[in-house]
């Protein structure tokens, strides 16, 4: 690779960006073959721009994209309109996306009307129901079709790929990026984290349960079962501490609030700063979750995961019993939840090794970007 490449990181969520951040900092130590450009859709404003703070980053170019209650195709038609002038502005010679966000389709549909190839981080994730998870399954298949090299997380990604009728030329298994940005975190910020809960008041123990739901799919009756299920949890395992980082959206937000926070023993917070999330992690009994970056952080850090939705793109996760899914199902996630609650910390420790990564996929990344090349 003579001549540097002018390479474009196309994000606009906290997931993309700590999945990414890995990956820009990895072609950030070549500056001799790599100009690195970062576009933030700012699909969530704040979250985006906290995460991409704590790894030392600052976007190029911030679009601004939302807008209260938009639709779907108003997002689309609003980041895919910003990029266009991004990209006519500038001489990009590759798009670097992560997962299955409207940002991520958007950014691999400008690079596509441009004749840019596309790098895809997370490929090969599927459910193969286009309403589970919605809208992402389609928004991810959708980027497998125009992408020119598939970074796929696991051989179970790399084989739906294949079976999509994918060059397999095309695709690479590096295991997943999200376990190389747990490993950026240093002591220092340990011990803040530490600090930050211990000045809150909230107790880090053996008894911790770390509560996340937001996805679309769950709002509605759906997210009112589950917050039945916590209520019911938190008033029989009184002396555990639940933590909940309430998503902003007014569905979720309203009402989790509503209804939870009259619990002493439920702490409600804005969403966390990447670090603190991570800590919870590392020190939590037990996860619920509809999120796709716990299912696969959770595992490097031995704790069981209850996934509180019916399909999930993360099956290696179910195979390796690292998790499970127990849906918006009131029954399921408290009878589950009841087994690892019921028990010790210590007797309710994974066995299995995390299937999604050793900390390593952003060297690889980048070594097969200079191949490329």
């Amino acid at each position: 690779m003579e001549i540097m490449k002018n390479i474009a990181f196309v994000f606009g969520t906290r997931p993309e960006i700590i999945k990414l951040a890995p990956v820009i900092l990895e072609l950030k130590k070549y500056s001799e073959l790599y100009n690195v450009i970062i576009i933030n859709t700012e699909q969530q404003k704040e979250l985006s721009n906290q995460t991409l703070a704590y790894f030392g980053l600052k976007a190029d170019y911030n679009l601004d994209s939302m807008r209260a209650n938009q639709s779907l195709s108003g997002v689309q038609a609003r980041i895919l309109t910003s990029l266009e002038e991004v990209y006519s502005a500038n001489k990009i010679d590759a798009t670097i996306v992560q997962g299955d966000t409207m940002t991520v389709l958007c950014g691999a549909l400008t690079s596509f009307y441009h004749k840019i190839p596309v790098f895809h981080v997370e490929a090969g994730l599927r459910s193969y129901d286009i309403y589970e998870p919605f809208p992402e399954e389609v928004m991810r298949q959708m980027t497998s079709r125009v992408a020119d090299l598939h970074f796929a997380p696991t051989g179970v990604n790399k084989e739906a790929l294949l079976k999509e009728g994918i060059d397999e030329k095309k695709i690479h298994i590096v295991g997943n990026t999200v376990i190389d940005a747990l490993f950026c975190l240093s002591d220092e910020v340990i011990e803040q984290s530490r600090k930050f809960y211990e000045e809150k008041g909230i107790s880090i123990d053996d008894k911790l349960v770390l509560v996340t739901a937001h996805r679309r799919e769950n709002h509605g009756e759906r997210i009112d079962r589950i917050i039945d299920a916590i209520s019911y949890l938190a008033e029989k395992y009184s002396d555990h501490t639940f933590v909940i980082p309430v998503h902003p959206n007014p569905n979720v937000h309203d009402k989790i609030h509503s209804r939870l926070g009259k619990f002493v023993n439920i702490h409600l917070f804005t969403p966390l700063d990447y670090p603190y999330l991570v800590y919870l992690m590392k020190h939590a009994k037990l996860i619920l979750t509809d999120s796709g970056g716990i299912q696969e952080e959770a595992p490097s850090f031995a704790c069981p995961t209850l996934v509180m939705r019916y399909e999930t793109e993360r099956k290696e996760g179910i195979e390796a019993g690292v998790s499970m899914l127990v849906g918006a199902d009131y029954d399921k996630i408290v009878a589950e939840s009841e087994k690892i609650l019921s028990s010790t910390k210590e007797a309710t420790r994974l066995k299995a090794q995390n299937p999604y990564g050793d900390g390593t996929s952003s060297k690889q990344i980048e070594q097969i970007i200079r191949n490329y090349f």
